[in-house]
């Protein structure tokens, strides 16, 4: 894994970032911190400054070059010069051995939502992590109520495993969560 490695889908640009994309990536949060916070666990004041990002590149690296994380960041393609993040994706918590699993974790922008790019950017990471990373399994845990992202999970062949009750703290309460599963039926 490298930094500034990336992969890329008919409109998006798919980005391994450094710790010189940290104002790019707080401008994100920034911009769309109303938006996350109902999806997303609650985050410390430090968290919005431009050290934390940085620092929380750096971490991200070491995790990717340990194989335990592949995380890019999103651009739209017309954005040659990858001024505006607009979404991240990650394959989390890789497992080897006889497991060969992962837990996706995905966020756009709020402006560019209903435009299908998050399909179509999680579509691609998907490929990358069964056919690059050689992952059997990813697994997305979504709230019920998230009805846009699990729209995205089904489009693209995920099945769902059940409720996971009370699963992930999220906005300060423990939320139900959907198991939504996609196997790499090409890996035996």
């Amino acid at each position: 894994m490298r930094k500034g490695m990336q992969i890329e889908s008919e409109r998006l640009v798919l980005k391994v970032l450094d710790e010189s994309y940290a104002d790019k990536i707080l401008d994100y949060f920034i911009r769309n911190r109303d938006f996350l916070d109902k999806w997303e666990a609650i985050k410390e004041d430090k968290f919005y400054t431009l050290e934390f990002q940085k620092q929380q590149l750096e971490k991200e690296f070491l995790r990717m070059k340990e194989e335990r994380l592949f995380k890019v960041w999103i651009f739209e393609k017309e954005d040659e010069n990858f001024k505006k993040v607009i979404g991240s994706i990650a394959l989390n918590e890789i497992v080897r051995g006889c497991f060969h699993s992962c837990f996706l974790g995905y966020r756009l922008d709020k402006d560019k939502k209903n435009k299908g790019y998050m399909t179509e950017a999680v579509k691609r990471v998907v490929r990358y992590g069964f056919d690059d990373l050689k992952i059997h399994r990813i697994e997305a845990n979504i709230m019920p109520h998230n009805s846009p992202s699990l729209s995205v999970v089904k489009k693209l062949g995920f099945y769902n495993e059940g409720i996971a009750r009370k699963y992930l703290k999220i906005n300060g309460r423990w939320e139900d969560h959907i198991h939504m599963v996609f196997l790499n039926e090409a890996i035996e």
